[in-house]
């Protein structure tokens, strides 16, 4: 039986192509279809990943940040419990374009993935052999943020891209929008559009003009950076880079951008700021926006742990209003730049400042920039007056360092033994920067200025046998999923030998543990009381704004003495 058949004919794609390639094009579609059999299954478990994720906490929004002292009570702080939320038809469609324009060109276009910025993300990483570019969408990046995606890996690109693509099945353009909006950090306090319209500008989103709109479009990318309340000119900038990509896009002409461009910025008035509330929260956002990167503050919902110790604070500052009244109510105070103002009220009127700083860590206790945050938000605490001879300890730190002997009481006698030179280099280590340091006798006299920080930061110098600490006011911040990212740590710098740093404190008058010092400057114009007890060290300045006579020393020396008294220890 004859078994001969007839060859097939070749396929179509192999008569075509020459004998030599038949082989390897072969094996090309054999990788292909298995790396179509990859990327599906892995498509599928991405989805599956993603499925777990509830996507409803995309429009549930975190707190506003809150902030605790150092026992875990929580400082009242506007915007602490909440964030203002606008709706998509009170942001205006200036800013949206401008929103557009700077982070997401084709925000209306894609379907949650710019497949394009993303190859283009690719190369430059397989370039720079690292994750250097990242193409997040907005989409993206509200997906990113909502579910606390930091780290920087290809499997959670693959997860975000997953995330996203749920996302816009989910939420329209619009919603996508104004939860990013909502939900975003702009530095100072401010989370969210609404809040960093009033924050900055004093107005509601619906009223931003158009200069406006961009700058805070601008900022989003660094909100500690190129806050304008930090960094006007920067943010300025940012505003202006904003508008030449609105330009390159075509929602702007060349004459309305040069026009915009040269718009000034008229932020609002700091007595007017809503996102401050007390000198001691003022000086922490300070630090907080200092602290963190972009990357950690973009996103609101922070709990700050403060080093604040609240009842101390408040008995320090009760305690210094006291005080005060008690001297504005004599007759003998009075002084013909004081007349026709009653106690208390007023342009001009008796203020203080002070500081605790815990002696071991430089953790700030207790920080009260002025006697009322209402009538005026200058932070004295870190205003330079005239010590006297407030600067004795540092005088005898000085001695005690080069092995000479403290004449307490006799800082003239004490200094002369190293010379103002020496005096000067001395109180600098100790934190005593000076804005002026008298190449005399009189230096020894007090002749310098200095801030109650520094005071504070000099006085626990001594009292930690000569380490200087670094003054901080924040010991741990905490993002809304209560993962800790940022923890402080102590650093201390040895000054000067625990032995002169005990003998620079012995010239302080020891009374129940604590040792102190109250008087006031040969003018009579800065009073000061130090105080170094077993875990703080305390500077604290009454005075005036503008220096003027406050009262005779005796009676001011004789009225802190009191104070120290009611006062007790911390």
């Amino acid at each position: 039986m004859s078994t001969w058949r007839p060859l097939s004919p070749l396929p179509f794609w192999k008569r075509w192509l020459p004998d030599g390639l038949h082989g390897p094009l072969c094996l090309l579609f054999q990788l292909a279809v298995f790396a179509l059999i990859v990327l599906s299954a892995a498509a599928f478990y991405y989805f599956m990943l993603a499925m777990r994720f509830d996507l409803g906490e995309v429009a549930r929004l975190p707190v506003g940040t809150t902030y605790y002292d150092r026992k875990g009570i929580e400082i009242a702080a506007p915007g602490g419990s909440g964030r203002k939320l606008v709706k998509r038809e009170n942001i205006p469609d200036f800013l949206v374009q401008a929103l557009q324009a700077r982070e997401d060109a084709r925000f209306f276009e894609h379907q949650g993935v710019d497949v394009r910025g993303l190859a283009r993300a690719l190369v430059r990483n397989l370039k720079d052999r690292d994750f250097t570019q990242g193409a997040s969408t907005l989409s993206m990046q509200l997906a990113r943020n909502s579910f606390k995606m930091k780290q920087k890996s290809l499997h959670r690109k693959c997860l975000e891209i997953a995330l996203t693509l749920r996302l816009e099945s989910r939420y329209t353009k619009d919603e996508i929008l104004t939860h990013y909006l909502n939900r975003i950090y702009f530095g100072s306090g401010a989370d969210g559009i609404e809040q960093a319209a009033r924050t900055y500008f004093g107005k509601a989103t619906h009223d931003l003009n158009d200069s406006e709109c961009a700058l805070l479009v601008g900022i989003i990318r660094g909100p500690h950076v190129f806050s304008p309340f930090r960094n006007l000119s920067a943010a300025i900038e940012q505003r202006n880079q904003t508008l030449k990509r609105m330009l390159a896009m075509g929602f702007i002409d060349p004459a309305r951008c040069t026009s915009l461009t040269a718009a000034p910025v008229h932020l609002v008035d700091d007595e007017l700021r809503e996102t401050q509330t007390s000198y001691a929260l003022q000086a922490v956002r300070r630090e907080l926006d200092r602290l963190l990167d972009e990357g950690d503050i973009r996103m609101g919902g922070l709990q700050v742990f403060t080093t604040l110790n609240a009842p101390w604070q408040q008995r320090l500052e009760t305690e210094l209003t006291h005080a005060v009244e008690d001297l504005e109510q004599e007759k003998s105070w009075e002084h013909p730049s004081h007349k026709n103002h009653l106690p208390g009220t007023g342009p001009v009127y008796v203020q203080y400042a002070a500081v605790t700083t815990e002696t071991r860590t430089g953790a700030i206790l207790a920080l009260i920039g002025g006697r009322d945050y209402g009538h005026s938000r200058f932070d004295r605490t870190r205003s330079s007056r005239d010590l006297g001879s407030a600067f004795e300890p540092f005088v005898a730190a000085a001695a005690a360092e080069r092995g000479k002997l403290v004449f307490p009481g006799k800082p003239v006698q004490t200094g002369r033994q190293v010379g103002p030179t020496e005096v000067e280099r001395l109180a600098k280590r100790c934190g005593i920067t000076g804005t002026f340091f008298a190449q005399s006798d009189d230096l020894f006299r007090g002749s310098v200025s200095a801030s109650p920080m520094e005071m504070s930061t000099g006085l626990a110098t001594l009292g930690n046998k000569g380490k200087r600490p670094k003054p901080y006011l924040i010991r741990e911040i905490r993002d809304a999923s209560d993962e800790v990212i940022y923890s402080a740590q102590a650093q201390l710098a040895q000054a000067i030998s625990p032995p002169a740093a005990l003998d620079a404190a012995s010239v302080l008058h020891l009374t129940n543990g604590t040792r102190c010092f109250t008087g006031a400057t040969g003018s009579e114009r800065d009073a000061w009381t130090l105080r170094l007890g077993p875990g703080g060290a305390t500077a604290i300045w009454i005075g005036f704004d503008k220096p003027t006579t406050i009262a005779p020393e005796t009676r001011l020396k004789s009225l802190l003495d009191e104070f120290v008294q009611r006062l007790g220890n911390e």
